[in-house]
């Protein structure tokens, strides 16, 4: 489980490719690599990825091909930066929200305020995830947990929109500071929301509703 906190971000210095298949190097800074072991799960974008290989500031990840399709983690390239966060121990501080870093789709970063001190970022998904966007609602994005602005429905020319606001200590610790429109980043939806509405829809389908 991880928190939607990430604790820093880390460049990928190797990447090597194979059928459907990819494996990214990347270097972490002492305080990640403290206790981190071969198997242990690290988030990527909000993808959870498992350690492979450990080799001094170097640690190795395999990607697999539907890791490749979902997410935008097949984009990169060496020297682009990921956001990571260590997997939750028992006893951590939930500062986020649970997130199980499942990736569910990618969204298109189609708008960008910018104002002091913060940036108003509107993000376009797929019609399928609008039903689970609510204003004030919680939201993974490429890994960071944040809370959704405003919502705006889809219409017949765009997708199911939804805004965030970022603080200066979002920007400071996250790669969301270099994010431009056009960008596509990794949603992972609010579990629980996502169960409340997927309940209350088998309850109306089973009632005729």
């Amino acid at each position: 489980m991880f928190t939607g906190i990430v604790q820093g971000t880390a460049e990928i210095v190797a990447i090597e490719e194979a059928e459907a298949f990819r494996t990214h190097v990347v270097v972490l800074s002492d305080e990640l690599r403290q206790g981190l072991e071969p198997g242990a799960s690290v988030s990527h974008n909000g993808v959870c990825l498992t350690v492979t290989a450990i080799e001094g500031q170097q640690v190795r990840f395999d990607l697999m091909r539907e890791t490749l399709k979902v997410t935008n983690l097949g984009a990169l390239g060496v020297g682009d930066r990921v956001n990571i966060e260590r997997a939750a121990r028992f006893g951590d501080e939930i500062g986020g929200h649970a997130m199980s870093g499942h990736v569910m789709a990618m969204a298109e970063l189609v708008e960008l305020d910018e104002a002091p001190n913060n940036r108003r970022l509107w993000f376009e998904v797929p019609h399928a995830l609008g039903r689970f966007l609510f204003a004030k609602g919680y939201i993974g994005v490429d890994g960071i947990s944040l809370t959704i602005g405003e919502v705006r429905a889809a219409n017949v020319d765009n997708g199911p929109r939804f805004c965030v606001d970022l603080i200066p200590e979002t920007l400071a610790r996250t790669i969301l500071v270099d994010r431009v429109p056009g960008d596509r980043v990794n949603i992972e939806v609010d579990p629980q929301t996502q169960a409340i509405v997927e309940t209350v829809e088998r309850v109306l389908a089973a009632r005729g509703a």
